[in-house]
């Protein structure tokens, strides 16, 4: 549940917005236009983009290219309360604010093999959001010099990070969205606990459209072939590595080891504790 969400706008375009609200909550993140930098101040949050899953923590932050993505706002061991502060960037915006002479390192185009970065704590990062912070809480001292100012003022700083050439690869990159085919986002997660609804929001499509392009190019439902991708993974661990039965299932996308366990016994017989034991019997005789 939403507890407080408010927002300041620069010509007309979302800027920065910040939000309070009493996880889990998840929702679509479809930024075809635009990048995103986020700011988590209490709880966790887990973004999934069309190949890529991060989770960052408090007073850690992300930045996002434009493209497709859905996100989990979660509780965290020290609050059971999300906040977060984003920073929203549009080409439109920054052309005007830089009156179309952009820095170098927003229009040299690095390689990008990624399309968001986590950064650490890092106390400039840290007085920026408390800065932003104190302008939500007096709207009357807010003008577009001054938004205009943090604006740019984000931008140099997180080219000044630690991670900075992953960064520079991305601010390079911001509005250049790539293309990614259907099996390629399919093959990036099929290890991933998400919903065939998330992958459908990946893919751009509604649930029916997904569900019918998936049948056509694997000739199966999702859900099945998801299924067996996560139990052929799971029994290459459980034959090949000392992992425990509860690792196995997160690592092969299970939401929990009862799902798991009871999934495996479904479609095998046994329990994967039994299908191991009968098979390392097998090898020692």
């Amino acid at each position: 549940m939403v507890q407080d969400y408010k927002t300041i706008d620069l010509f007309g375009k979302l800027l920065f917005e910040t939000i309070i609200l009493t996880p889990p909550y998840k929702k679509p993140n479809l930024m075809p236009n635009e990048a995103c930098f986020l700011y988590i101040l209490k709880g966790e949050y887990d973004s999934i983009s069309e190949t890529e899953r991060l989770q960052i923590e408090a007073e850690e932050s992300l930045l996002m290219k434009c493209g497709n993505y859905t996100c989990n706002m979660l509780p965290s061991k020290s609050s059971d309360t999300y906040q977060a502060l984003a920073v929203h960037f549009y080409p439109e915006i920054l052309l005007k604010i830089y009156e179309n002479k952009l820095p170098d390192f927003l229009t040299e185009k690095l390689p990008l093999d990624i399309g968001m970065s986590k950064l650490n704590s890092d106390v400039l990062i840290r007085k920026y959001i408390e800065g932003i912070l104190f302008y939500f809480e007096n709207p009357n001292l807010v003008n577009d010099e001054i938004l205009i100012l943090k604006l740019k003022e984000i931008i140099l700083l997180l080219n000044q990070t630690k991670n900075a050439p992953a960064i520079r690869s991305i601010l390079s990159n911001l509005f250049n969205p790539k293309s990614y085919s259907f099996r390629e986002i399919i093959k990036a997660h099929f290890y991933s606990n998400i919903s065939l609804e998330e992958l459908a929001i990946l893919n751009n499509m509604s649930l029916s459209t997904f569900k019918r392009e998936f049948k056509k190019i694997f000739n199966t439902s999702p859900a099945s072939y998801l299924r067996d991708k996560k139990l052929e993974k799971s029994i290459k661990l459980l034959l090949s590595s000392e992992l425990r039965t509860t690792d196995i299932a997160y690592e092969c996308g299970f939401g929990s080891v009862s799902h798991f366990s009871k999934t495996f016994k479904q479609h095998y017989g046994v329990s994967p504790t039994i299908y191991k034991l009968t098979h390392l019997e097998k090898s020692l005789n």
